[in-house]
Order: C-alpha cells, then sequence, then structure tokens
C-alpha cells in the first residue's frame, strides 16, 4: 500500500520550548509506521519569542522531513500592533506551503498549532490545490470564556484580538476537513456556531505521554535551579500556565495549606510551593497570577511563583525532584490540563484540584496515577479547601512513596497511542473527503 503524504503546519518547533508543539514532536516517530509520511513546516528558533531547549532536538528522528522557514521580526512588526509568530509567519509559510505542494502532492494538510492565524491557510490551499485539512485545536481559537470577565481579567489587545479571531475562525471552519481537540468542548462548541461541521467530521485526542522524554533525561544528569532535593523542605511543583480561570482551584490549593497550617504549624510551614512558566509572556514581562490568590489566604511566604518557562528537560527534573505535585485546574469545564501525562510518568505522588467534570477526574481514576480533589464551580471555596486539606494530610503521612500507577490502564494515553488515533482519522476524512 503506497505511503501517504501529510503537510504539518506547526510554527513553533524544538528548539523552541512551546506546549503547542508536543503533540507533533511525539508523533514523528510513528507516522511512517503507520503509513503517513510527514513533512513538518516551521520558523526559524530565532524568530520566534520563545524560549529554547536544545535537548528537545533529541527526541525528533534523525530522517525527519523539517522544513524551517523565516517570519517578520517582532521590532518591526510591534510597531504595528503585531507580534503574534501567526501573523509574523503567514506570508512565509504561504510561499513555503505553496512550493512544498506543488512538489509533493500532499493527500492532508494538518494544522497542530495555537497560532492560530496560519490556520486560514487551509482555506487557500484547500481552494487552490483541492487538498483536505484538518484543524488541531489545543486551545480555543475565538474565545468567549473572557466575554463577561471584567477588563482586568482580560488578556491584553482583547477587544482587538477577539473581533479578529472571530472572522478568522469563521472563514476558516467553512472548509475544514475535520477537527482534532484535547477536550469534547471545543468541537462541541464549534458545531454550535457552524452548521458545516458535524460529529463525524471530529475527534478528541489528548496529548500523550512521551516516555522517551524520561529515557533522555535519565542520561542527561541535569540539576533543577529552583531546589535542592532533600533540602529539608517538602517542596511542591506545578508547571504550567496560571490565568484567573484558575482561581478557584488555587484558592482551594492555599486554603487548604492556611488550614494546615493552623491546624499543624510544624509540618505544614516545610512546605514550599513551586508554581513555574506560569505566563505566556516572553521571559521577564509575565504578570503574576498565583502569589496574589496566595497573599490573599496569607501564606504568600511559602509560595514561589515564576512566570518564566523553563526549557522543557529541566521542568521534567523540577517533577522528578519534587516531593509533590499539584495541579490547579480551570473553572472552564473544557480544560484538560495537557502537561498530566509527564507528571504522571514522573511517577511522583500527584494532587489535582479540578472540576468535577474534566476529563482529567477519569484519567487519574482509571490510572491511580494521583489524587483528584474536585469541585463545582458553585460551591464554597472552604468545602474546597477542606477536601484539598484531607489529601495534603493524606500526602504528608505517606512520603515519600510511589503512586500505584496502572500502566496498562496508562498504555491509551502514551504517544504511540495518541498518534494511531490521529493515523486513524486522517484515514477515515481522507475517505469521506
Amino acid at each position: 500500500m503506497p505511503m501517504k503524504k501529510v503537510l504539518i503546519i506547526s510554527p513553533n518547533f524544538p528548539p523552541i520550548n512551546a506546549a503547542d508543539m508536543h503533540r507533533v514532536r511525539q508523533s514523528l516517530p510513528f507516522f511512517e509506521g503507520m503509513g503517513w509520511k510527514a513533512t513538518v513546516l516551521a520558523v526559524k528558533p530565532e524568530f520566534v519569542e520563545m524560549s529554547q531547549d536544545p535537548m528537545l532536538i533529541k527526541t525528533i528522528p534523525d530522517d525527519s522531513d523539517v522544513h524551517y522557514l523565516k517570519a517578520f521580526d517582532s521590532k518591526y512588526t510591534r510597531k504595528f500592533g503585531l507580534g503574534n509568530i501567526g501573523y509574523r509567519s503567514l506570508y512565509f509559510f504561504l510561499k513555503a506551503g505553496n512550493r512544498l505542494i506543488r512538489k509533493n502532492k500532499y493527500d492532508l494538510i494538518y494544522f497542530s498549532t495555537t497560532a492560530f492565524p496560519v490556520m486560514v491557510l487551509g482555506k487557500y490551499w484547500k481552494h487552490k490545490f483541492g487538498i483536505p485539512f484538518i484543524i488541531d485545536m489545543q486551545d480555543p481559537w475565538r474565545n468567549d470564556f473572557y466575554l463577561d470577565k471584567p477588563k482586568n481579567e482580560r488578556p491584553p489587545k482583547f477587544w482587538f484580538a477577539y473581533r479578529m479571531d472571530k472572522y478568522l475562525e469563521a472563514t476558516t471552519m467553512k472548509k475544514v476537513a475535520g477537527i482534532v481537540s484535547v477536550s469534547p468542548g471545543y468541537p462541541k462548541t464549534l458545531m454550535e456556531r457552524y452548521a458545516n461541521i458535524k460529529p463525524g467530521m471530529c475527534t478528541v485526542i489528548p496529548f500523550g505521554g512521551a516516555k522517551v522524554d524520561f529515557d533522555i533525561l535519565e542520561k542527561s544528569a541535569l540539576k533543577n535551579s529552583l531546589f535542592t532535593k532533600g533540602d529539608g523542605h517538602i517542596n511542591f511543583a506545578y508547571i504550567g500556565r496560571g490565568g484567573h480561570d484558575m482561581n478557584f482551584a488555587l484558592s482551594g490549593i492555599f486554603g487548604g495549606l492556611k488550614k494546615g497550617l493552623e491546624e499543624n504549624p510544624e509540618l505544614f510551614s516545610k512546605i514550599r510551593m513551586f508554581f513555574v512558566g506560569t505566563s505566556y509572556a516572553a521571559d521577564g514581562k509575565g504578570l503574576k497570577t498565583i502569589e496574589p490568590i496566595a497573599q490573599k489566604f496569607g501564606v504568600e511566604n511559602q509560595v514561589i511563583e515564576i512566570t518564566n518557562r523553563l526549557p522543557y528537560f529541566e521542568a521534567l527534573q523540577v517533577l522528578k525532584d519534587s516531593d509533590i505535585l499539584i495541579i490547579p485546574g480551570s473553572t472552564d469545564t473544557n480544560y484538560t490540563a495537557s502537561k498530566l501525562y509527564p507528571y504522571i510518568l514522573s511517577e511522583k505522588p500527584l494532587i489535582a484540584v479540578f472540576n468535577e467534570n474534566s476529563s482529567v477526574v477519569e484519567i487519574l481514576g482509571k490510572t491511580r496515577a494521583g489524587t483528584c480533589a474536585t469541585f463545582a464551580n458553585d460551591e464554597p471555596e472552604e468545602k474546597l479547601a477542606t477536601s484539598v486539606l484531607n489529601v495534603y494530610n493524606d500526602f504528608l503521612a505517606r512520603i515519600p512513596f510511589v503512586p500505584d500507577t496502572n500502566w496498562n490502564e496508562f498504555e491509551p494515553y502514551s504517544a504511540r497511542e495518541a498518534t494511531r488515533k490521529q493515523v486513524d482519522f486522517f484515514n477515515k476524512i481522507l475517505a469521506t473527503s
């Protein structure tokens, strides 16, 4: 059977240390064995305003077909209010995509990125070359979540960005052949907005867990720059974004810590909580959203927020060196923490504080890899704080321990199986387009 060909658009790609490149990075080792030859189009690292981790290159197979292209320099485009890598690279993706499509005659085009503006090229290439395109929705493109929020809780330039996103999403989705999503909420929303999107065009595939990352880490002798393992503190760690939609979960986390300090000050005073990489802004420009909540509960002396992102493998080392891992969830029930699987693969005690309807609750229940303190969005903060405190007391009585993870149950969440699900969906979309 002839090998099928897919052109993947992923502006942020190794060595860029970005959350949205992991789907493609983890899938490349498996695509060809499953009947698909992948070509990746990405932006040269020097044009991307994000941190880098050279070790990420080690996870990309040597024979991968990856093409890096330029983008307009942000120091010029920012004069016109354009810093988004999607807008800055759009022209270059158009030129490079046209050249590669003419040469290779791809069966499918796959957008796997949160640099949403480049996705408008799917409609253009569909019209020009007749090639169907699939969009991987890792985050909302048009995000209605902040519409009813006060201005101080909205992202920068929300008014302009929202209207632009609304228009570009609408024009693109009218021609899309398929939607991959990390959460069932995103396809549901898109089907409500656009009559052409049907259930059969959508699939939910969370990011997979790549054990190879931890194999590479074990050989690296890497040190983490935040703390020394066994330093006498009980070190909690969370690595991932912050944001006002996590305020309720954080209130439970810090409310539980406050209660613990009142009931058992000798033990709970040893706790330090690190929240790292909490902002998407460029290094040094992020606004803290975690520490203000800690201050509200009077536990700010035990909470350290670092808005800058760590290199990916150093972040994994922080997970391995921590005594307890903790993940706050969103009041947005569609939110699925894509970083959950590295947390599980680190084999450390894991506490998740998530909305009761989040898929994280089901995953942790099946795999037994951690304990979830759940909440409903309308319940009192006090109730959640008590639930979290109960988990703290249980974990603190048992550390150090290794979770009794059911690895057979985890296998469906592995990178290989996530790739297999993508390939099955590719074949389905080709058959129906």
